[in-house]
């Protein structure tokens, strides 16, 4: 990945040597941006310096929760629209609650319409209770949006309320990630992990069919974006069994840095009335929009961060980087999307730098916290070093080397020899290297 001057920039840097045990507090995560867009400048304005980057983070969920039937078209064709699931993973006692007064704030205005429709609901069943099972009873409300909905749901009611929604995001805020398994279905069943996989995918679908006349039947696109926390060890072992299906390619993800001991406590500032007129012309402006948002400087910026993306996942050879990058990088896309909606459709120095932050500091916590366990997954047990994290192979070669040395390198980090002419081919071929014989080779130092 680049730097501001779209330098390269170590790979160990980018990537974070993870910590030697879990239970270490995360390392190198990237600098947040000093100037950031307004919006996020104004959501992190009461919120001390050690949580900034948490919190900007887990705003995009209730934000994207505003926009209704609008789509960004991404850089492979296709439709998507601002589908947003955040985990913050933290150590005990860090501060994971930083994010409830920006999320509270952000979902003030759907808060306000949910309760006039929960109260129309109320009503409804207070009525229907009270009528004999002869009597003729009312049919159940048209027009019962209600997009907030609690965590420990089940399955039958996340349904008939994705279904009343009218394409309206779902939104649920989980003090624990295992809140979820209320979704599970079955005692042994796994939907809570379908649906955050569905979530993220444009035009899924999903639903339950009961033969039953008072029980829910419906098919639903279902939208919900949500915010989940956890600690670092309980988020791990969560995801464990779900490493390779998909869940955590689609979560941004992002944590609070272990303080010193004895630090002083962080001290918030005043969410008042101020605050929330600050906010309104950005909320206001989500809620306007409608169709098709084209940002041409966010549709370039996404083509970039991929190529970035796969340079790094070539000089690595880090599949599980490779393969994590393809959906951070859509999340950054789409947070470059909402963030030029609330900018009142301008884009600036301000978003483009931290939407590339944001990639890479998501990319840094999924390969700190899960990248062992992805490439242990994917490898069998014979082959597995307990290295954490891909290194750039061609930096730990010399200037000039033979495939002898490049067979070496790949074994010392845990990869067989079988690909080591491929990867040298492939390297050759994006003018990292100049074959000079069958056998050897000679890096190609690029002018600056």
């Amino acid at each position: 990945m680049r730097n501001e001057k779209g330098e390269m920039r170590n790979g160990n840097e980018e990537m974070g040597n993870a910590s030697e045990q879990d239970n270490s507090p995360i390392l190198n995560l990237p600098e947040m941006p000093k100037k950031l867009p307004k919006v996020v400048q104004l959501l992190v304005s009461r919120t001390p310096d050690v949580y900034k980057p948490a919190v900007a983070h887990a705003i995009f969920p209730s934000l994207g929760a505003h926009l209704w039937k609008v789509r960004f078209p991404y850089i492979d064709n296709v439709m998507h629209e601002a589908t947003f699931m955040n985990v913050l993973m933290a150590g005990t006692g860090a501060g994971k609650d930083c994010i409830s007064q920006p999320i509270n704030h952000i979902m003030a205005d759907i808060r306000k319409r949910d309760a006039e429709n929960l109260k129309r609901e109320a009503d409804w069943k207070k009525e229907v209770n009270s009528k004999g099972s002869n009597k003729d009873k009312r049919q159940r409300p048209e027009g019962l949006v209600i997009q907030e909905v609690d965590p420990d749901m089940t399955n039958p009611a996340f349904v008939m309320r994705m279904a009343e929604a009218d394409e309206h995001f779902l939104y649920t805020k989980m003090n624990e990630i295992d809140q979820f398994d209320a979704l599970r279905g079955s005692a042994r069943g796994s939907q809570q992990f379908q649906i955050m996989c569905l979530a993220f995918d444009p035009d899924n679908r999903y639903g339950q069919t009961r033969v039953g006349t008072q029980s829910v039947t419906e098919k639903v696109c279902i939208r919900f974006n949500w915010n989940a926390a956890t600690t670092i060890q309980k988020g791990q072992k969560y995801f464990a069994r779900v490493l390779t299906d998909g869940p955590i390619s689609r979560i941004n993800f992002c944590t609070i840095p272990e303080r010193e001991i004895g630090a002083d406590m962080p001290v918030y500032g005043t969410y008042d009335s101020s605050f929330d007129e600050e906010l309104r012309p950005f909320i206001d402006r989500l809620c306007r929009a409608a169709g098709v948002i084209d940002c041409p400087q966010a549709f370039r910026l996404a083509k970039r961060l991929k190529d970035e993306c796969a340079e790094f996942a070539r000089l690595s050879q880090s599949r599980v980087y490779e393969n994590l990058s393809f959906r951070a990088n859509v999340i950054a896309y789409l947070k470059a999307c909402v963030l030029y909606i609330c900018n009142d459709y301008k884009w600036s120095k301000e978003i483009e730098e931290f939407v590339r932050w944001s990639l890479l500091y998501d990319m840094h916590c999924k390969m700190t916290f899960f990248g062992e366990a992805i490439e242990n997954a994917n490898r069998s047990a014979d082959e597995q070093t307990g290295r954490r994290g891909p290194r750039n192979l061609l930096k730990l070669l010399p200037d000039e080397f033979t495939v002898h040395d490049a067979d070496l390198i790949r074994q010392a980090n845990g990869m067989d020899t079988r690909g080591t002419r491929n990867m040298l081919s492939q390297w050759v071929h994006r003018g990292y290297l100049l074959q000079m014989t069958d056998d050897s080779f000679s890096k190609i130092k690029k002018q600056k």
